[in-house]
């Protein structure tokens, strides 16, 4: 057992207990409770996790080497380190750990602690590795590349010629957090570094500790008394699993939970008229897409998939049970961010897909499945597809299933066709291009390390994209760099087994008591802790 003692958890287990009630008046007066899809979490330790949700918490329970934080969310800037220095090429970072951090067991952050969970992360090649892999680190040179000088510095090397804020960006992400060393390897199970025990506990320095999380029902933050900052506004944090628009709505209208993450349009509308509730928008940098398996025959023609880009209502998804909450982007980079491509060529013309299709040897269209997670607007989404492909012949049959389900299903390459969505891992168009526009991976390999290769493309040019994706990351003019990305952008909009659709809006609706919640464009950038009610 940590610090935080007996007491705190006596305590904090009938606050809990109260907060996850099915009915109340109020909620807990330190405690903010939200109500929020939360099914695609499949692990809580920084190492593995990689779902969007799952980021949100770590997010609030870890130190990054780099981030970009609450009190600025446009800010790169040290996190778990104060100050950095580089070396003349480029490819050495010496940094200096900020002083006067604690983990929640109240023991110092060192420069032990980032070198041991930079290592980590690329040794349990979990899915984010790919972030610090593409720095040239692997399980047999990290430890040489990456590693403590003394307990106050921290030494990297990169192996690749990429320029530094690119290299800053990926320390930025979720597995660059900073573990606590002894915690984890006293959790080891069979070498795996406490891999196991941290998909649901933490041991990290950020404002929060994970007290629990229970799959489909909730997560539970107690707030960290070490914390190295002005300490959460409230000491505890409920995250409710409701995956029903309608049950968030009444629970939110009896005073149940503090905030709704995932209601309609129709429904912001409605409670935005109401004195006790307050209706608050957020851009995000959430990209949804449609992934086509390049093994299915007839999604293996340029023709055929060019055909779906034109079989699809984008405007009219955007203008109704969408609005307020999407906006039309059919390129890989969200809009707001520089290098990216902002025009949408495409939009729903039946005659010319049809014409396309014939072209192709498919003249009557074809029957395919599409993977589809149920929780909103995913089935929505579908249904319009379903219908508007169907107009041009072809036949999609709807495989419903909880999102975690759907991942793992994509990842291994069983799909046909599926609907999710990406954010990027770091603010940096390399981000999202790295894993749309590469595919690094053999034919018949057992990891799909993008989204390209889970989508099976190893084929049609993608050696080539894949060349130019990598020679954008190390392009060090700004200008040119950007106008790489804008340039593939073009060339995937054209033809790539991934359709993009739409960029999101977050709109939450929170009772008026409810002040200082903080989300920024990715789940990397919502804070918990300055909430106040």
């Amino acid at each position: 057992m940590n610090k935080l003692g007996l007491s705190l958890l006596a305590g904090a287990a009938l606050a809990v207990a109260s907060a996850l009630a099915p009915a109340q008046a109020a909620t807990p007066k330190d405690t903010f409770v939200m109500a929020k899809n939360i099914d695609d979490i499949v692990s809580l330790d920084p190492g593995e996790g990689f779902e969007l949700s799952g980021i949100e918490v770590m997010t609030n329970l870890y130190d990054r080497v780099m981030r970009y934080d609450a009190e600025d969310i446009k800010k790169l800037d040290g996190g778990a380190v104060q100050s950095w220095t580089v070396s003349a090429d480029g490819k050495t970072i010496t940094f200096k750990v900020r002083p006067g951090i604690k983990f929640s067991t109240g023991d110092a952050l060192t420069a032990d602690d980032i070198a041991f969970s930079l290592q980590r992360s690329v040794i349990l090649n979990k899915a984010p590795a790919f972030i610090l892999q593409q720095l040239g680190w692997d399980d047999k040179n990290v430890k040489d590349l990456v590693k403590a000088t003394d307990p106050n510095t921290v030494s990297i090397t990169i192996k690749e010629d990429f320029g530094t804020t690119f290299v800053l960006n990926c320390l930025s992400a979720n597995l660059a957090s900073v573990v606590e060393k002894k915690v984890a390897l006293a959790h080891d199970k069979n070498g795996d570094m406490g891999n196991e025990w941290l998909k649901t506990n933490s041991a990290g320095s950020g404002p929060y500790v994970l007290k629990s999380w229970k799959a489909n029902d909730s997560v539970v933050l107690e707030a960290n008394p070490y914390y190295w900052k002005a300490k959460p506004k409230l000491s505890r944090v409920v995250i409710r699993h409701v995956a029903e628009a309608a049950s968030q709505r009444l629970l939110l209208e009896k005073g149940d939970i503090d905030m709704a993450r995932n209601l309609t349009p129709d429904q912001i509308a409605t409670l935005g008229e109401s004195k006790d509730l307050t209706v608050s928008n957020f851009p995000l940098a959430d990209t949804y897409y449609l992934g086509l398996n390049q093994t299915v025959e007839p999604l293996k023609k340029a023709k055929v998939r060019e055909a779906m880009r034109w079989l699809i209502d984008y405007q009219g998804m955007a203008n109704t049970f969408l609005k307020g909450q999407f906006q039309v982007q059919q390129a890989f980079w969200p809009a707001g961010f520089p290098g990216a491509l902002t025009n949408n060529p495409f939009k729903l013309d039946v005659a010319k897909a049809k014409a396309l299709l014939k072209e192709a040897g498919y003249p009557d269209g074809f029957e395919v499945s599409m993977d589809t997670p149920t929780s909103t607007p995913f089935p929505e989404m579908a249904q319009s597809i379903q219908n508007t492909m169907a107009q041009g012949g072809i036949k999609i049959k709807l495989i419903a299933g909880e999102q975690k389900q759907v991942i793992t299903k994509y990842r291994a390459r069983g799909h046909q066709m599926v609907i999710l969505y990406w954010s990027p891992d770091y603010q940096d168009p390399h981000a999202n291009a790295s894993t749309f526009a590469r595919n690094p991976d053999k034919p018949g390999s057992e990891k799909a390390s993008t989204l390209a290769s889970r989508n099976s493309w190893f084929a049609d040019g993608i050696q080539e994209i894949t060349a130019e994706t990598e020679a954008a990351a190390r392009e060090r003019d700004p200008k040119k760099r950007n106008d790489m990305y804008i340039d593939l952008q073009t060339k995937l909009q054209k033809d790539s087994p991934i359709i993009n659709l739409f960029q999101a809006i977050s709109q939450t609706v929170e009772r008026k008591n409810v002040k200082g919640f903080i989300a920024g464009p990715n789940p990397d950038t919502v804070f918990f802790r300055m909430v106040t009610k």
